[in-house]
């Protein structure tokens, strides 16, 4: 095992007490967490050597071996003080340390075409609780697995039941109505170890509408004679298939309420559905058509 001197890892001296050793390891695993440093590989390398280093040097047994021999890296042969078996010193094995971190920084499976992923992560309580105790603690680590759900605005507005993937484990999961993008969610005690679930919604863009607040916007095609004259169109919404009243004399481009139609809020009423109109005129016309058209022309 390659050598490495603890102290200078904690940024501590030899003389250093118990808590000068627990507040340094405090502050370096605030600052290297993977929590904030998403994707730095020299900061996740970094937060597991901290760990060793504070794995060593927080256990009185382990540090006396460490003063006595780290400087070689190797206790003595037979040496078995403390209960501790010949090799590496202070029988401290760090693959112990790099496995388990490996596990940490692992996938965690995907909801199939929803975007989910995941990597389980350390509690950063319970960590800088003293999650890396020494000898006869039995403090364990809880892990977290955090990542996206993907859900349709739809699915988003009237809430859907969802199965996702974590450490090939299938987990049912309910998406309240209302949902909005960002939201989170927690399926506590069901990540790997004992950890929750951390999920944030994301809520995909919909070409027919727009959501602003708790408002939704969409348009609608409406012959041109129903805007002149006026008349009944069907609209579509999150909830199915409505009706609009056009007035006689609407033009292309007006907005129109429907009351209540909008996004759920959380106290049970929801927002309103705007409705953009939009007026059209038959691609092809008959030879009928073509001349009411131009007495319509010529009369106004």
């Amino acid at each position: 095992m390659a050598y490495k001197d603890y102290y200078d890892v904690l940024g501590v001296s030899r003389g250093a007490s118990d808590a000068d050793i627990k507040s340094a390891y405090r502050k370096l695993a605030k600052q290297y967490h993977p929590d904030k440093n998403a994707g730095d590989e020299k900061a996740a390398e970094k937060f597991k050597e901290i760990g060793e280093a504070y794995a060593v040097l927080s256990d009185p047994e382990k540090r006396k071996v460490f003063d006595q021999f780290g400087h070689t890296g190797q206790v003595p042969p037979g040496y078995q003080g403390g209960g501790f078996q010949g090799g590496d010193f202070g029988g401290f094995d760090g693959s112990q340390f790099s496995d388990f971190f490996q596990g940490l920084f692992g996938g965690a499976g995907r909801r199939g075409g929803a975007g989910f992923q995941g990597g389980a992560q350390v509690n950063l309580e319970d960590l800088l609780g003293g999650g890396l105790g020494g000898v006869g603690q039995s403090r364990r680590f809880v892990q977290n697995v955090e990542g996206e759900l993907q859900v349709t605005l739809e699915e988003a507005f009237s809430g859907s039941d969802e199965v996702i993937n974590v450490d090939g484990k299938r987990l049912s999961l309910r998406v309240p109505a209302g949902t909005r993008d960002g939201a989170r969610l927690r399926l506590a005690g069901q990540g790997p170890g004992g950890g929750d679930v951390l999920l944030t919604i994301r809520v995909l863009e919909d070409a027919r509408f727009d959501l602003d607040g708790d408002h939704l916007t969409t348009s609608v095609d409406v012959p041109a004679p129903v805007a002149a004259l006026g008349g009944d169109v069907t609209v579509q919404t999150l909830s199915g298939k409505g009706n609009l009243s056009v007035p006689p004399g609407s033009s292309g481009g007006r907005r129109m309420r429907l009351r209540g139609q909008g996004w759920p809020k959380k106290d049970g009423t929801r927002g309103d559905l705007y409705v953009r109109l939009n007026v059209t005129v038959p691609a092809t016309l008959s030879d009928e058509q073509k001349e009411l058209y131009r007495t319509l022309r010529d009369l106004g």
